[in-house]
């Protein structure tokens, strides 16, 4: 493996005496997807001169979004620097990773699967992180909030909590002008949408295990009340679902505005206060 600067500087092999928060950009070669996989990393103030282990996020992007989207559109660093200098969160890694899917094994990439088996462990491995479920937290915006509901239902081991904001969790399915319809994700060989394979990856097919599971994952789930694709009614749906059976362990926000960056950028610190509020503290010293 080739370690970028920053990666370096997890391991102890450069030295800086610069402390401020850093949004960088990185990628690895992902054996699953069989190419690169890229992320964007927030580190914050004083992680290069840290010799601790930090908790991580996991946060997702939206249907035809990347990697970049939560930095350049949603004010993800200031969020996170202006959190941790309160005392709100604590000081933590925030990975932003790039798919090309839904967050699903879908008709175009196993996206799932490359998100498990390959960016948690590398992650794991370059990164000064707690790698255990208190100290992994994850969210999402709509295809990412998808996303997040999907992760936390078939790996509650993993997760502390989720934060899905405005979830494009459609039951039965997506509306028509849904971006769903279109993406690569769920189009079959003759490029037509395919119902079937839309229910087998949405959280319905997952949520019965969990509920059976002895693991639960506190969640924070929210919508616009002008949601132009009708979230704040499959929010709600999927909050009365999880209120009988974690019902001190969910919370349900549907606030002013449609499906838009306002929402999310607005949002986002409440969300981050949540989900860190059950993930463990920097915690012990990096091995010499």
């Amino acid at each position: 493996m080739r370690y970028t600067t920053k990666a370096m500087l997890a391991i102890g092999l450069v030295s800086t005496g610069v402390d401020a928060s850093e949004i960088a950009h990185y990628e690895f070669d992902s054996e699953t997807l069989g190419a690169s996989y890229p992320y964007t990393l927030y580190t914050p103030d004083g992680f290069d001169e840290s010799d601790k282990r930090y908790p991580v996020m996991y946060l997702l992007h939206g249907s035809f979004g990347n990697e970049d989207d939560w930095a350049s559109k949603g004010s993800l660093q200031e969020t996170a620097d202006t959190l941790i200098e309160q005392g709100k969160i604590p000081p933590a890694l925030i990975v932003m990773p790039g798919s090309q899917s839904w967050w699903v094994d879908g008709n175009n990439e196993p996206a799932a699967t490359a998100f498990i088996n390959d960016l948690l462990p590398h992650v794991e491995a370059t990164w000064p992180v707690i790698n255990d479920r208190e100290g992994r937290v994850i969210g999402g915006l709509s295809a990412g909030g998808y996303g997040t509901i999907n992760f936390v239902f078939q790996h509650p081991e993993m997760f502390a909590a989720g934060a899905a904001l405005s979830p494009a969790v459609y039951t039965p399915l997506p509306p028509e002008h849904s971006s769903a319809w279109r993406h690569p994700a769920y189009l079959d060989e003759e490029s037509n949408f395919s119902k079937e394979l839309w229910k087998d990856l949405n959280y319905t097919s997952y949520i019965d295990d969990y509920m059976d599971g002895e693991e639960i994952v506190p969640l924070y789930i929210n919508s616009g009340d002008h949601d132009t694709f009708d979230i704040a009614y499959h929010a709600t749906e999927l909050y009365q679902i999880l209120r009988e059976h974690q019902p001190n362990q969910v919370e349900l926000r549907i606030v002013d505005g449609d499906h838009e960056w306002s929402v999310w950028e607005d949002t986002l610190p409440e969300a981050m206060e949540y989900v860190f509020r059950f993930a463990r503290r920097p915690l012990g010293t990096l091995p010499e």
